[in-house]
């Protein structure tokens, strides 16, 4: 079964890229939606998800659109917020309560953020990609904060400068 591209041939989405333990996660918004590609889900879960294992959602939680991905535009099956939670319930591992906190607390609220309309003065959510990691950042008062449970893994990728000068 053939599931029919629901935006126009000459349209595309260009995606957030959202990048967890070396992996990708291509994300965008329509509608005040979110959608996410159902390749790189599977990636991150562990289980090779396909279109045809996103049959059992609803018509209104997947369908496939053209996607601008590494410079190309590619055919791309996508899941909606609601599909993306009921494919994690479905084919539950324990490990995957992680990466469903990572999506609930970090990429969903950065990308609703994102397309959401500036507000002068109030705290705004983003990400930051340094060291091969992609932490959350929260702007506010014209300054940029990291969780400083984060700062370790920030640490972790970055050699030490050299020390100048002597010690007292």
């Amino acid at each position: 079964m053939s599931t029919q591209i629901q935006n126009p041939p000459s349209t595309h989405f260009t995606p957030t890229v959202f990048t967890r333990h070396n992996r990708f996660l291509h994300a965008f918004m329509q509608d005040h939606q979110a959608w996410f590609c159902v390749q790189d889900l599977g990636r991150l879960m562990g289980y090779p998800l396909n279109e045809r294992l996103t049959l059992k959602l609803d018509p209104d939680q997947r369908r496939k659109v053209l996607l601008r991905r590494d410079g190309e535009i590619l055919d791309c099956a996508v899941v909606s917020e609601s599909g993306l939670f009921a494919l994690l319930v479905h084919h539950f591992v324990p490990e995957n309560r992680h990466l469903r906190q990572w999506l609930s607390h970090e990429v969903i609220p950065t990308m609703r953020e994102i397309h959401s309309s500036p507000q002068e003065n109030h705290p705004c959510l983003s990400s930051m990609h340094w060291a091969g990691v992609t932490v959350p950042l929260l702007h506010w008062q014209q300054q940029a904060w990291v969780k400083w449970r984060d700062v370790p893994e920030l640490m972790h990728g970055q050699r030490p400068y050299p020390v100048q000068g002597s010690c007292r």
